[in-house]
């Protein structure tokens, strides 16, 4: 016999109403993932988000942003909005060529893939920081600090050629680290601000369970399905039947058996004896 105990324990978001609140870090990312299949032919996929929420999508043809909620504007108007559209995508352009310039030059072998994550990330009470990472094929390649690019440990000599070649942008490097150590903070504000009626409200999970594939002969597979919360960080753990639970499991068996097997006997006996006057307090019916 199973017993199976499910609970869950669900990690809301702070109240930021609240002084006593812990405030966490929250962070703003946008990430770009071009696939290179030859010379003349890539594919692009860009998304923006907000921790775990996808705030913008991206039209890889146009450069434009596209808005998933009413608030993922911010507080900014269209034509910094525009200005920021035509920035990332002269961005991206400049990337994507200099990617295909130095294909034989950086060892990359068609088809392969670029990953980009840039953002920021605010600790409440300290000063934000920014972050721009490539990856190639998935493995880290070269991150950005202040002005100065830094191939990955793992990256080996095509990540020191790589960030040899970026460091070289000197103007284009500053316009960077200005752009993720006081835009984005400052964009990331807004979102905060003309969304926190979405960002603070708070959903319970619903659980519930269903039978798999059986692993083997005697044993069930029992897979729990959790969904419709929020926000995300929410905890499930299965509660087992234990070794000592056993005893408890035959005591509370065993006892109300034994129980209505004496109380039977007494029964049968005063009928046998006939001698119903002695059981008295008691009602046959």
């Amino acid at each position: 016999m199973l017993f199976l105990q499910l609970v869950l324990l669900v990690v809301f978001l702070p109240d930021g109403d609240s002084e006593d609140a812990v405030q966490e870090p929250i962070s703003f990312q946008i990430t770009l993932t071009v696939s290179f299949y030859n010379r003349s032919w890539t594919q692009s996929l860009g998304s923006a988000w907000l921790d775990e929420i996808q705030t913008h999508g991206w039209d890889n043809k146009t450069g434009a942003f596209i808005f998933l909620w009413p608030w993922s504007k911010g507080n900014w108007s269209n034509v910094e909005l525009i200005k920021l559209e035509k920035l990332l995508y002269a961005y991206f352009i400049g990337l994507r060529q200099v990617f295909q310039d130095h294909v034989r030059h950086w060892h990359l072998e068609y088809p392969f893939q670029i990953q980009l994550a840039e953002g920021c990330e605010l600790h409440f009470g300290e000063a934000s920081v920014g972050f721009v990472k490539f990856a190639y094929q998935g493995a880290d390649l070269t991150s950005f600090q202040n002005t100065t690019w830094w191939p990955s440990p793992k990256g080996g000599s095509r990540a020191q050629e790589v960030c040899k070649r970026f460091n070289q942008y000197h103007v284009l490097n500053e316009e960077i680290h200005t752009f993720f150590s006081d835009t984005c903070p400052k964009f990331l504000l807004g979102l905060l601000d003309a969304g926190k009626a979405d960002l603070q409200r708070q959903v319970r999970p619903e659980a519930w369970l269903s039978t798999g594939p059986s692993p083997g002969p005697g044993r069930l597979l029992l897979i729990c399905h959790v969904s419709g919360f929020y926000p995300k960080p929410v905890l499930v753990m299965w509660m087992h039947e234990q070794p000592h639970s056993k005893g408890l499991v035959f005591l509370a068996v065993m006892v109300p058996l034994v129980l209505l097997a004496g109380l039977t006997l007494w029964l049968w006996k005063c009928w046998k004896t006939q001698w119903r006057h002695q059981c008295t307090g008691f009602s046959l019916e």
